[in-house]
């Protein structure tokens, strides 16, 4: 995908934005605001009280440390980052949850609910995260989900979109070459950059949902609140801000 490349393409993305800049998508939005309740909705505490639950790619934990302060049971942060496991440890003792929070690489234990937030867009193969999932949670629970942007959306390419559609007008080379300007991993494509980029566009996101062992409890697409005039099921994926859902066992 893409339509300038080359060293076109990189000067030109050099010119807009010499060292990766994009205020856009440094989670200010969040500031003074529950990111599981902006997400999810205000429900997600009825959710949450008494129960066991994991929070699926936890990040450095801080949703896991709110839904313990919202009366969980217990509160397993998983995710395949020991740096920000560490992270979340310190907190949770930090606020006096460390026996009712917990930090792990993996778990054997089954939850009654999973939450999985901003993460099926950077899964590297979010079909075997679903398997894995059905792995750990209980018969009668159920699995939240929100995430976004889309692939399609203005903002879709995350670093990539120095502006909207960036990501969809320069060639995969084109932008990497540039990001490896100020980036130092080594990442050569897109799913390759740190915390990953699966350009999970919603119709993928059904079918990859329709071939697990779950299925759709409730679904919606909320729109940009700029674009919602225009949102509907045919633009949907140029439309739409993020994607939530419940997944239940089939």
């Amino acid at each position: 995908m893409g339509i300038i490349g080359g060293t076109l393409g990189y000067n030109i993305l050099k010119r807009l934005s010499p060292n990766g800049n994009n205020s856009s998508m440094d989670g200010s939005v969040y500031i003074g605001k529950s990111k599981l309740a902006t997400l999810l909705g205000p429900k997600i505490w009825d959710e949450v009280v008494g129960k066991v639950v994991i929070d699926f790619g936890c990040g450095e934990g801080s949703e896991a440390i709110e839904i313990a302060q919202h009366g969980a049971r217990k509160v397993i942060g998983l995710d395949i980052q020991e740096n920000f496991l560490e992270i979340g440890r310190a907190r949770a003792v930090q606020e006096g949850l460390s026996g009712k929070c917990i930090y792990e690489l993996k778990s054997d234990e089954k939850a009654d609910l999973i939450t999985a937030i901003d993460s099926f867009e950077h899964f590297n193969d979010p079909s075997s995260i679903l398997t894995t999932m059905s792995q750990l949670v209980k018969p009668s629970g159920c699995i939240l989900v929100a995430f976004g942007p889309t692939w399609y959306h203005p903002l879709g390419g995350h670093l990539f979109s120095v502006f909207p559609w960036a990501h969809l007008i320069f060639t995969e080379k084109a932008l990497i070459r540039w990001r490896s300007d100020f980036k130092t991993d080594g990442a050569t494509r897109f799913c390759e950059v740190a915390g990953g980029l699966n350009q999970m566009t919603i119709a993928r996101f059904e079918k990859i949902v329709a071939s697990s062992p779950f299925r759709f409890s409730e679904f919606e697409t909320v729109p940009i609140r700029k674009l919602a005039a225009v949102s509907n099921r045919l633009t949907r994926e140029f439309t739409t801000a993020i994607v939530r859902c419940k997944l239940v066992l089939r």
